[in-house]
């Protein structure tokens, strides 16, 4: 019988002698790490605020030309088209109540 002597890896059970142990590494920028020690959510609200802040720049850039089917009289035009052939008539602009609204106004 042939015994086998088992050795761990060093980082512990699956991690792998020929990559490195998962987290961050020294080699990481400094703003990584001094990310990765604050609390979480701030970090995850400046990061939401950070992406609406970007995705709102095309819609700053873009809103004096919007598209065509955006402007008032397509949408009016829509929304009898909805009416005619009663799309939504439980909710939406083919209801009682949305129906009520539109002659209000």
């Amino acid at each position: 019988m042939v015994k086998v002597w088992y050795e761990p890896p060093p980082y512990g059970p699956g991690t792998s002698l020929n990559r490195p142990s998962y987290g961050v590494p020294s080699s990481n920028p400094a703003w990584t790490q001094a990310l990765s020690r604050r609390p979480q959510g701030l970090v995850i609200a400046g990061a939401c605020v950070a992406f609406a802040a970007l995705a709102y720049i095309p819609v700053m850039v873009r809103e004096k030309n919007l598209p065509f089917t955006m402007s008032p009289e397509y949408v009016a035009a829509q929304r009898a088209y909805q009416r005619y052939h009663n799309m939504n008539p439980i909710f939406g602009v083919s209801s009682k109540a949305a129906r009520a609204a539109d002659e209000a106004h």
